[in-house]
């Protein structure tokens, strides 16, 4: 059984890939602060014992090598590992806290790029391992009060080429997921009106759901997504078609 870390996995796109990872048979890590009351009942409900919290505040980067470290000697070579935690702070750059700006740079980018160095140089030594870093279509569209973190997912499309170069030749694919506006409770926010609006812009007129983005995670991680790499697969029902 495989196993695969994902952070942020206690809410939200992170939840939905915990879940159908587990349910696929593999052996989930998931990582977050705090475990969620959902992702508790994901962990008592999983048939096959074959999800397991672990606690860490990632924008800890020293505390980082230390951690991967532990979960490799509890349960072993890590094949997979899905960057999903983040923070999505608005803000207008004028008025920003640079406080906000750092901690939205050091969870969004520094945070997941020292994760998988200590994760991809196991894979290395195993010689295989998927990697899935979560961006946004924010990266290349754009979007008023983000452009922090905008800049963020872009880094971390370009972090995902460049890493598929670098380690493909090991046999490790990376690739980005770009979801669009999708149906969860960061989207409620928006209202019933707000999201018709966004829907009807789409192709398909509809909000995509975590669920599609989990089961984009499930096909690369499968053995049909052993050759895509360097890849940036966006999922919006066709906002940006």
């Amino acid at each position: 059984m495989h196993n695969v870390l994902v952070t942020g996995g206690s809410r939200g796109i992170g939840l939905a890939i915990v879940s159908r990872l587990a349910e696929a048979g593999f052996n989930v890590i998931a990582v977050a602060r705090r475990e969620s009351d959902q992702l508790r009942a994901a962990v008592g409900g999983a048939k096959q014992g074959n999800l397991h919290f672990r606690s860490c505040d990632l924008s800890a980067i020293d505390a980082l090598p230390a951690f991967v470290k532990s979960l490799r000697a509890e349960f072993g070579p890590i094949y997979g590992l899905v960057n999903n935690a983040g923070i999505g702070t608005e803000g207008l750059l004028a008025t920003m806290h640079n406080s906000d700006i750092e901690a939205l740079i050091r969870l969004n980018v520094l945070s997941p790029v020292i994760l998988t160095k200590y994760v991809v140089r196991h894979m290395m030594a195993d010689g295989e391992g998927r990697i899935v870093n979560i961006s946004s279509v924010i990266a290349s569209t754009g979007y008023r009060g983000l452009a922090v973190y905008g800049a963020t997912k872009a880094a971390a499309t370009g972090f995902t080429r460049s890493l598929a170069r670098e380690v493909g030749k090991v046999g490790i694919t990376v690739n980005a997921i770009a979801p669009g506006f999708i149906d969860t409770e960061l989207t409620h926010g928006l209202g019933v009106d707000g999201r018709k609006k966004i829907a009807g812009r789409s192709a398909l007129r509809r909000l995509p759901e975590a669920d599609d983005v989990a089961r984009m995670v499930e096909y690369l991680f499968s053995e049909g997504g052993r050759n895509i790499t360097g890849s940036v697969l966006t999922i919006d029902a066709g906002n940006t078609a």
